[in-house]
C-alpha cells in the first residue's frame, strides 16, 4: 500500500460500507470465538479505526504493519502497542500471549502467508483464534488486485491448507459479500478490456446507497451466522489455535 492509499483509508474505514460492514463482522466473530478480556493483535493495521473499534471492546490491542506512516497514524490516534515489523518475520511478542489476532484483507499482500500464520500461531494462547477475511477466487485477480499489491486470490481449499500448515484449525470458513459478487465480476470484465483503468479506488456511492449496503452486510452476517453461504467475493475465516 503506498501512503496516498493510506491517507484515503482514513475516511474509508470510517464510513464506507465495505470497512464498516467487514469490522462488524470480525467484531461478531471474536465476541464468540474469543471474547475480550486479553491481547488482541491486529496485522495490517491501516488506519487503525478497527484496532480502535476493538479496544473500545474491551481488548487490550496491539499491532504490526510494515508502513512507517500507518504506524505514527497510529501513534497519533493513541495507540502505541503499534509497531513497524514485517507480518512473515517472528512477531514481537511473548509466546501464547494473545487472546486473538485479526488479519482484515492482508495474507494475500504477503510472499509466505504460512510463514505469518505461523507466527500468529506462536503468539496465541491456547484455544485463541486468527479471524480473518481475503478476498476469494483466482479468476476475478485484475489491475485492482495488482495495483493493490495483491499476490494471489483465494479460494477456500488453498485458504484451508495454509491454515492447517501454519497448525491451526479451521473453526470457520465461509463466503461473504455475495450481495456485490455481480457487480464486481461486470467490472472486471469491462477492465480487462480497458488499459485506462483507474486502479484500486473504491467506487463513490451517495449516502443513501451506503446505508442500504450495509443493510444488506447486516442480513447477510446473520446468514454467515446460521448457516452456508455458496458463494462472495471475500472469504471469511476463524482459525483456532
Amino acid at each position: 500500500m503506498d501512503a496516498a492509499h493510506l491517507d484515503e483509508l482514513v475516511e474509508l474505514e470510517e464510513h464506507y460500507w465495505w470497512h464498516v460492514a467487514k469490522r462488524r463482522l470480525a467484531g461478531g466473530l471474536l465476541a464468540r470465538s474469543a471474547p475480550p478480556p486479553g491481547l488482541l493483535i491486529e496485522g495490517g493495521v491501516g488506519s487503525c479505526r478497527n484496532l480502535l473499534a476493538f479496544r473500545e471492546a474491551g481488548y487490550d490491542v496491539a499491532g504490526l504493519d510494515v508502513m512507517a506512516e500507518a504506524v505514527e497514524l497510529a501513534h497519533q490516534r493513541g495507540l502505541y502497542g503499534v509497531h513497524q515489523h514485517d507480518l512473515c518475520e517472528p512477531w514481537p511478542f511473548e509466546p501464547n500471549a494473545a487472546r486473538a489476532v485479526v488479519l482484515l484483507d492482508v495474507i494475500e499482500h504477503l510472499a509466505e502467508p504460512v510463514e505469518a500464520l505461523r507466527h500468529a500461531h506462536h503468539v496465541l494462547a491456547p484455544g485463541g483464534c486468527v479471524v480473518l477475511t481475503v478476498p476469494a477466487y483466482q479468476w476475478l485477480y485484475g489491475e485492482w488486485d495488482r495495483t493493490l499489491g495483491h499476490y494471489r486470490r483465494y479460494t477456500a481449499g488453498l485458504l484451508r491448507n495454509q491454515a492447517q500448515a501454519a497448525g491451526l484449525r479451521v473453526r470457520l470458513l465461509k463466503h461473504w459479500n455475495a450481495f456485490t459478487l455481480p457487480a464486481a465480476v461486470a467490472v472486471r470484465g469491462v477492465q480487462r478490456f480497458r488499459r485506462n483503468s483507474q486502479g484500486a479506488e473504491f467506487p463513490r456511492v451517495s449516502p443513501w446507497t451506503n446505508r442500504m449496503l450495509l443493510k444488506c452486510a447486516r442480513v447477510e452476517q446473520w446468514l454467515i451466522d446460521h448457516g452456508p453461504v455458496p458463494c462472495g467475493l471475500s472469504l471469511v475465516g476463524v482459525l483456532e489455535k
